[in-house]
């Protein structure tokens, strides 16, 4: 194999992988939190029996490594017939994981709304979804949105797991450059400034939505 030496496009390349990163990070959170928005409300608010089976669901799922679920969707459902390419695996699983942990947040958030709130919407004679829409969920959204910005950052980071089944993702490009150039350093180097540019700025907002959150609560 020829050996290449780092440079400019060699960053290319890996600013590349960074874009497929950002890309699945994106898909996998607006999927993710749509089934967890129906999620949270079904477990807070639905019947009994749909508690539970949702309840069970997230448990399951958090429960799991990330890698297993990658695996199942990638070459256990190939055995039931169901082939995906690595990029649908890679939606597929990161979708399972987001959706039982975003249902888990909002969930919180939504239970966190003080009963009052709920008695004050029903004077209003709205009815349910309209005590929801109007009442409950933007409130619980202020609440999430500080622990919602820092599971995108899990997210972000947990991308890296697809480069096990061959998606060419930031990190399995740093893997792929590092076997053409035989420079560890510089590449994995760079590849840790990357993920630094996307996980530092949401970090950053998160800690301060939660403290603006708190601030106030103070007042």
């Amino acid at each position: 194999m020829m050996i290449q030496s780092f440079g400019w496009s060699s960053v290319g390349f890996l600013w590349n992988g960074l874009i497929w990163t950002v890309g699945l990070s994106l898909c996998t959170f607006v999927c993710g939190g749509i089934f967890g928005l129906i999620f949270a409300v079904g477990r807070a608010l639905g019947p009994r029996w749909l508690q539970v089976i949702i309840a069970g669901y997230i448990q399951l799922i958090q429960a799991t490594p990330l890698l297993i679920l990658v695996f199942l969707a990638f070459y256990g459902l190939s055995f039931a017939g169901f082939y995906f390419p690595p990029l649908a695996a890679a939606a597929i699983s990161l979708t399972i994981y987001s959706t039982a942990f975003l249902a888990d947040i909002w969930r919180g958030c939504i239970e966190a709304i003080p009963a009052t709130q709920w008695e004050a919407a029903d004077a209003l004679a709205l009815s349910r979804t309209q005590r929801l829409r109007y009442v409950i969920l933007p409130q619980a959204f202020r609440i999430a949105l500080g622990p919602t910005v820092g599971f995108m950052v899990q997210i972000v980071k947990n991308t890296s797991v697809t480069a096990l089944i061959g998606f060419v993702e930031l990190t399995r490009a740093g893997q792929l450059l590092n076997n053409m150039t035989f420079q560890p350093f510089h590449v994995f180097l760079t590849v840790a400034a990357m993920y630094f540019l996307v996980c530092f700025p949401l970090s950053w907002w998160s800690e301060r939505l939660k403290e603006r959150k708190h601030a106030g609560a103070a007042h």
